[in-house]
């Protein structure tokens, strides 16, 4: 049995050497309770691609026939019909304008970030500490010379109610490569710290990306919008604060294509090439070289870390007042259903200890809060593995408050099943950040966080404990639920679900392709032996005879758990298919898109965002792009990247 997919393996979640006070944690082990969610499904604004809006009223001329039959109508009642006629051809009009969306002139700007929280008395780029401020407000200064549009997201400009036209403009590449400063912009860097692959790293923050400020949408949303690679700011220590193609193409591209496997990300507005080169070692082994420098446009509903808070907790009590006034913003403007919560709602839960002590959320929002936060994390990483995908650089400056995939480096889907699996050169000695691993990291990373509300004295230890154990409890029931879908059983079979795990990971089974072709699989117990593993024979390559029959014993019983459900065949596999994608953005087709786009066609970077758009549809015709990875794909810089970008 993979002892991973059962959580919680860690000694202790505070074990390395942190700055910040550590708490007294009980064991997450003990007595694992079921509780319902206190705050119910995910908001509506996890989803960036929103509902279509109404469309306008036509009003269709009436017929000649018809006016001829119909009486004359009074002087007042003309004048009515008229009024009403003629607000409801404006009505039409405003809607049109609407669905056509808005010129970049004409977006809706507001800064809150820099409008109600601290900034660095300072604004220039120099490298520094910046203390007793969450940003500092800094421009883009990438050089740049004749940038070109390499691909963009009709999806997200929708999102931000911005006309697809806009990106035709022969400015639109000035723009967003931080060469002119788009109308309303209020640009800033971003102040946080973290733990970096354990270990406090102090100051980070926004070492090459710069947010422009914060769009708010016909829909009350609000999208911060940033240019990573655009320049040097206070944040880039010895760095240069720009980005590469190569780097940039993956972060794109991924973006989008977790959104549409349904999974709550960061998203991505446009990609654009600056036209100058950028030099980068990519392994790190001394032998740099010049690449095409580029800039993504990344979008989202806040850029906040759990390193956001905890930098100012690691500075002493004179910047503790900052931790809180973060926690204020982000539940005012993110978590807004925590800010009404009442007592009526009777959100008080025991902990589970021998004194039988409440833990009341509606009394301590910041403590609803801390739950709220560990809860999506939980359930995020648990997607994650649903889906076979690996983050490479688990730090908590990585780790978004609102429970988002974001700051794509290193990062990778199973192809070959391993746990051990790791897409970071860097993390190779310890695989700290392997497949395996990430749902003990989500859970020390959240012990890093609400050790920092504790320090800034917001929750109490036994609020802390709590947060940590709903991430166990959290984890378990999204991961269950998942895979249980995933083999289109009608409840969760551990024994089942164990061995199919250790099978496909001694025999090395594509991750994705396996689940894809499990649909096909008939629950007919009357199949002979010989042709029980014919729907899976694409997936289950070169084994031996020993390993068939295991394949054969494991299928038998999964067939019988398939009979119990008298669920037909086409039910099932429709449904399987609705969880299970045929397309995921594996580290050979980045390269692919990459390799074509360093030579200056940016076709196959547009054909991968189509196709990674509907990765659950068959998609006829793109077939080729479910296949393993050939042979080329395994040399070192594809399967496995380090952080240089």
């Amino acid at each position: 049995m993979l002892s991973h997919f059962h959580l919680l393996s860690l000694k202790s979640p505070l074990s390395l050497s942190s700055p910040l006070r550590p708490l007294s944690l009980s064991s997450l082990a003990s007595k694992s309770r079921r509780l319902r969610s206190p705050f119910g499904p995910p908001p509506r604004w996890f989803s960036v691609a929103c509902d279509a809006r109404p469309g306008g009223v036509s009003m269709e001329p009436p017929s000649p026939e018809a006016e001829a039959a119909s009486p004359a109508p009074s002087a007042s009642s003309a004048a009515a019909v008229e009024s009403v006629t003629r607000d409801l051809r404006d009505q039409s009009l405003e809607d049109k304008d609407r669905k056509r969306g808005l010129k970049l002139e004409d977006l809706t700007w507001d800064h809150s970030f820099v409008r109600e929280l601290p900034g660095d008395t300072r604004t220039d780029a120099f490298p520094r500490e910046v203390m007793h401020a969450c940003y500092t407000k800094v421009s883009p200064s990438a050089e740049v010379e004749n940038p070109q549009l390499v691909a963009w997201s009709d999806l997200v400009a929708e999102a931000l109610d911005l006309d697809p036209e806009e990106f035709q403009r022969p400015d639109f590449p000035l723009l967003f490569s931080g060469a002119a400063l788009l109308v309303g912009a209020l640009p800033y860097a971003q102040c946080y710290g973290g733990h970096q692959f354990g270990m406090w790293a102090g100051q980070l923050g926004d070492g090459r990306a710069i947010t422009l400020g914060e769009i708010v949408n016909s829909r009350s949303q609000r999208w911060e919008l940033q240019l990573k690679g655009s320049g040097r700011t206070p944040y880039s220590r010895f760095a240069d604060g720009l980005a590469v193609l190569r780097s940039s193409i993956r972060e794109f591209l991924c973006s989008e294509a977790m959104h549409s496997l349904g999974i709550p990300t960061t998203r991505a507005l446009c990609l654009v090439t600056t036209g100058k080169l950028v030099t980068r070692d990519m392994f790190y082994d001394g032998n740099p070289k010049d690449e095409p420098g580029a800039i993504v446009c990344r979008v989202a509903q806040s850029f906040l870390r759990f390193g956001s808070y905890q930098i100012h907790a690691s500075r002493g009590k004179e910047d503790l007042g900052i931790v809180r006034a973060l926690a204020d913003y982000a539940i005012r403007h993110h978590f807004p259903h925590i800010e009404n919560m009442s007592r009526s709602e009777s959100l008080s839960f025991s902990t589970g200890n021998d004194d039988q002590t409440v833990v009341d959320l509606t009394s301590n929002k910041y403590a609803a809060w801390a739950v709220d936060i560990a809860e999506r994390t939980a359930s995020l990483i648990a997607r994650w593995q649903g889906v076979g995908f690996t983050h490479g650089v688990l730090n908590t400056d990585n780790m978004s408050i609102l429970g988002l995939t974001i700051d794509y480096g290193p990062f990778g889907f199973l192809d070959a099943f391993d746990p051990s699996y790791t897409p970071n050169t860097t993390d190779l000695p310890g695989r700290r950040y392997c497949f395996a691993n990430q749902p003990d990291i989500g859970l020390w990373n959240i012990a890093q966080f609400v050790s920092t509300l504790s320090s800034a004295e917001l929750i109490n230890d036994k609020e802390a404990n709590y947060a940590m154990e709903r991430y166990g409890t959290k984890f378990m029931d999204e991961y269950q639920g998942i895979m249980t879908r995933k083999l289109g059983l009608p409840k969760y079979n551990k024994q089942l679900i164990g061995k199919l795990l250790n099978n496909m990971a001694v025999d090395k089974v594509d991750y994705t392709n396996f689940f894809r072709a499990l649909a096909n699989i008939k629950a007919d117990l009357s199949i002979p032996e010989d042709e029980l593993l014919v729907p899976l024979k694409a997936v289950l390559l070169d084994i031996g005879k020993e390993r068939k029959e295991a394949w054969i014993s494991w299928v038998k019983i999964y067939i019988q758990e398939l009979v119990n459900s008298e669920v037909s065949d086409e039910e099932r596999k429709t449904a399987m298919n609705s969880v299970n994608p045929k397309y995921v953005l594996r580290n050979y087709l980045c390269q692919s898109a990459i390799d074509t786009a360093e030579l200056g066609d940016f076709g196959e970077v547009r054909r991968l965002l189509k196709l990674m758009q509907r990765p659950y549809d068959e998609q006829p015709g793109m077939e080729k792009y479910a296949r393993l990875p050939p042979a080329w794909a395994y040399r070192p810089g594809v399967c496995m990247l380090s952080c240089s970008s």
